[in-house]
């Protein structure tokens, strides 16, 4: 059904809007500017400010009759309001007559503008929102030269207030638009910040313990209107215009978040470019303006001194820095001598140019290569992924959201907002895991399971949505019905799918039933429809898209089997200590890093790898929408990109592999690959103008987030699409079987202790702790007090930790984070005992 649509006047010119549409949105749509301070259009309106002040005129109404009165040239007569009005909590109305430019809406502003500079410092030329302020923007066009307050009277207030670890205020700056705070409440669910006090002495305050304690504080920076906030790294770092500005993708999730990596080159770095900060880049179906915080300041590892510079060998049973010739040849003659016995193994942390070269070559020589990322239904969600269009912000009421298995906030942070936002517009949220997480406060239905049964319960909507005979065993309680019968009766549904607490087999089984439940219910190949998984890496999907699959058989074994082992971007060893022995011996090792990991350290041969800064290639987000990223700095020492790697490595082989750019190794993925025939990288790079305006002369209105020029990808279609009568066999998972001890679960923490997060410091308090969280049953069951040591005795090894009673934690399971420091493999059986 087509929007209303009302016709009005702004400063004489014609606009039509839809009916609800704000004056202050309406004026900007027709290219007219009104300026703000405290409106934002993500933003819920309060007209704090007063800095957008307009003269308003509606027609006069016959009250007997409620028809216009005319003029004698039969328009309608337009009666102005006596006083001025606030554009940005006004809507439109039909007929409605608005002056932006007269002079009493000038005068008017030119006063509100005098009132918040009676007490804002002049510390322009060192204030870090320089160039890119819209205080001082709009001061140069509607503030007066000169100040009639008295020095005297200025209000001075605190210049270096650290809300929290990654955010500092100066008090003196803030003009109370309050923007930070309805962004925490309204946008990202973390009430922290508040106002305290009255008058001149109102200001900004945190409440939370931590200070600031949000993933989302940064953006707050970003819609700022002065220099109030500003990030801990970033503060006098640089200014706005010194700096060059590069596209990328965010690389530490699957949502694909669009970055601007700002460089510029630094004296303390021998001249070479680095990061000074990194910035949102619209994509409103992404993550539209904002990021994470992990996203914005967890990119040091990639210019890290740990890095790998230089490729190593193994001599006398010591690596050793070599040339690239060396290392190539022995690499080759490894790999030769193993003939077809080769095993290949990546993960989804590199491109998609990276993988197709890595698959292609294992394929090459006879090999095997394997996906190390422990979660199944690639294969599903390209046949019923999310279709084309997809946008989680146009879901609302009708429509239905089941995420299951899965925490989001900690996993996905931008998916999660906008989850809880659809589910504040109306959408029915169902949330399905075996305990409590941040999105239950914004579900409609909440379907508690036990651990290890998960795929059960999948299936156990499945049957409640069906009706079938041959699912009757999983036939569940009232809530799962209830929670069933939304999912049934949405007119548009998606299903996120997670991995918490399910080992490989369980996950195959939860996906086919999440991919049934979208084929019976008819919600597939369309768009705002369909499956997405919440894949461990940034481009795990990608992955499954050229051609990698996990180890049919236990991967121990894979390896086990091999006469040489080929591996990029993983550490298996790190992950999992007892695949270490399937990796020593006489097998050859290549391993292709960042860093020197623990696989590493065992290799026969170390190819040191580009980070994503130093390279372009394509990453596939969870939405399956492929994406370009850019280098922004040249590679360090002697790295090069995976994808090159491969093509020489390829040539020592005797194998012929394209090697002029990423671009023509894109090209061939397109001509192979079906779902990808029509992309390139010209494709990739399109862009379309979207709502709201930000950055550059629009810095006011939407903030400092950049606009993107430099692509917002392309989503490929779903096989559902072209084919509506596809059919899901879904698969029995495996049976429960309890055994002695204590279930544990690794789950996932936002900050945690892996090689891409903590080379940078500024995260470090935030870093989540290696801490073992037990029932109160449990706890008290051990003997455990709060921040007791304890033993954990987990696959033939002992672990020491600290461990805590935590209300929410499933009697007989325990919780711990990956990547922490402790290996955890998948869920299993532990003992825990109190340390002596």
């Amino acid at each position: 059904m087509s929007e209303e649509l009302v016709q009005l006047k702004i400063d004489d010119i014609d606009v039509r809007v839809p009916k609800g549409t704000l004056v202050v949105n309406a004026a900007k749509q027709a290219g007219i500017e009104i300026p703000v301070f405290c409106h934002h259009p993500k933003i819920e309106s309060v007209g704090m400010c007063r800095m957008c002040l307009v003269e308003i005129g509606t027609p006069k109404r016959d009250r007997s009759t409620g028809e216009n009165i005319l003029d004698k040239s039969g328009q309608p007569q337009i009666e102005f309001w006596p006083k001025l009005e606030t554009s940005c909590t006004m809507p439109v109305s039909e007929g409605m007559v608005v002056k932006v430019s007269s002079d009493k809406a000038v005068e008017g502003r030119k006063q509100i503008l005098e009132f918040l500079l009676t007490s804002h410092p002049l510390d322009c030329p060192v204030c870090d929102k320089g160039g890119e302020c819209s205080l001082q923007d709009l001061a140069m066009g509607h503030g007066s030269g000169e100040s009639r307050f008295l020095l005297d009277d200025k209000k001075h207030q605190d210049k270096h207030v650290q809300l929290g670890d990654l955010i500092v205020l100066d008090r003196e700056r803030c003009v109370q638009c309050a923007r930070c705070i309805r962004y925490q409440e309204e946008v990202t669910g973390d009430p922290v910040l508040a106002f305290a006090e009255r008058g001149r002495n109102i200001e900004i305050v945190t409440f939370s313990d931590p200070g600031f304690d949000s993933y989302f504080s940064g953006n707050t920076t970003d819609i700022c209107p002065v220099g109030a906030l500003t990030t801990a790294d970033f503060r006098f770092g640089a200014r706005s215009w010194e700096m060059d500005a590069t596209a990328s993708i965010c690389t530490h999730c699957p949502v694909g978040c669009n970055l601007m990596l700002n460089t510029r080159r630094e004296a303390s770095a021998n001249g070479r470019q680095v990061i000074k900060r990194v910035m949102p880049r619209q994509n409103e179906r992404v993550n539209e303006i904002w990021i994470c915080d992990k996203g914005r300041f967890a990119h040091h590892f990639a210019t890290s001194d740990e890095r790998l510079t230089k490729p190593l060998v193994r001599i006398d049973g010591k690596l050793v820095k070599t040339s690239w010739k060396k290392a190539l040849e022995r690499a080759a003659e490894g790999l030769k001598a193993a003939g077809e016995d080769v095993v290949g193994l990546a993960s989804g942390r590199v491109s998609n140019e990276d993988l197709y070269y890595f698959h292609s070559l294992l394929k090459s020589v006879g090999g095997q290569a394997v996906l190390s990322d422990p979660q199944a239904g690639g294969e599903l969600v390209q046949q019923v992924g999310v279709g084309q269009g997809t946008d989680l912000g146009a879901l609302g009421a009708g429509d239905a959201i089941l995420v299951i298995a899965s925490d989001l906030h900690e996993e996905a942070p931008i998916w999660w907002q906008r989850v809880m936002g659809a589910a504040k517009r109306g959408a029915a949220l169902v949330v399905a895991n075996a305990r409590k997480t941040r999105l239950d406060d914004y579900a409609v239905h909440k379907v508690r399971y036990r651990y290890q049964e998960a795929a059960r319960t999948g299936l156990g909507l499945l049957h409640a949505i069906t009706g079938a005979k041959d699912l009757s065993k999983f036939s569940g309680d009232e809530p799962l019905k209830s929670a069933a019968k939304a999912l049934a009766e949405a007119e548009n549904l998606v299903i996120f799918y997670g991995v918490e607490g399910l080992t490989y087999a369980e996950s195959k089984s939860l996906s086919e039933a999440c991919a049934a439940i979208l084929v019976e219910t008819k919600n597939v190949g369309r768009a705002q429809n369909g499956l997405i998984a919440v894949w461990p890496k940034s481009n795990t999907q990608g992955a499954w898209d050229m051609g990698l699959r996990p180890a049919e058989e236990d991967l121990e074994n894979a390896l086990a089997s091999a006469k040489a082992v080929y591996i990029m971007a993983v550490d298996p060893v790190g992950d999992d200590p007892s695949l270490a022995e399937s990796l020593e011996g006489d097998r050859f090792l290549v391993v292709q890093e960042l860093f020197m990991t623990q696989t590493a350290e065992l290799a026969d041969v170390v190819l040191p790898a580009e980070s994503f800064i130093e390279r372009e290639g394509t990453f596939t987000s969870g939405e399956r929408r492929v994406q370009r990223f850019y280098p922004a700095v040249k590679a360090l020492g002697e790295a090069k990109a995976d994808w090159r790697i491969i093509t020489s490595l390829a040539a020592n082989l005797g194998l012929e592999l394209e090697s002029s750019s990423a671009a023509a190794v894109f090209l061939q993925i397109a001509d192979s690959n079906e779902a990808y025939t029509e992309l390139s990288y010209q494709s990739l790079a399109e862009v379309e103008e979207q709502w709201p305006p930000v950055g550059e002369n629009d810095l006011y209105f939407g903030g400092t987030t950049f606009k993107n020029r430099q692509g917002l990808g392309v989503q490929l279609a779903p096989a559902a699409e072209k084919d509506q009568s596809i059919k899901i066999k879904w698969s029995v998972p495996p049976e429960f079987k309890s055994k002695k001890g204590l279930l544990l679960v690794p789950v996932v923490e936002l900050y945690d202790r892996g090689a891409t997060v903590i080379p940078s410091e500024i995260l470090h308090p935030r870093l989540a702790s290696p801490l073992l969280r037990m029932s109160l049953k449990d706890a008290k069951s051990v003997g455990v007090v709060q921040g007791a040591q304890i033993e954990l005795l987990i696959d033939g090894r002992t672990e020491e930790l600290q461990a805590i009673a935590e209300e929410g934690v499933p009697d007989g399971v325990v919780l711990l984070g990956r990547g922490l420091g402790v290996p955890i493999a998948e869920p299993g059986y532990v003992e825990v005992r109190l340390k002596a």
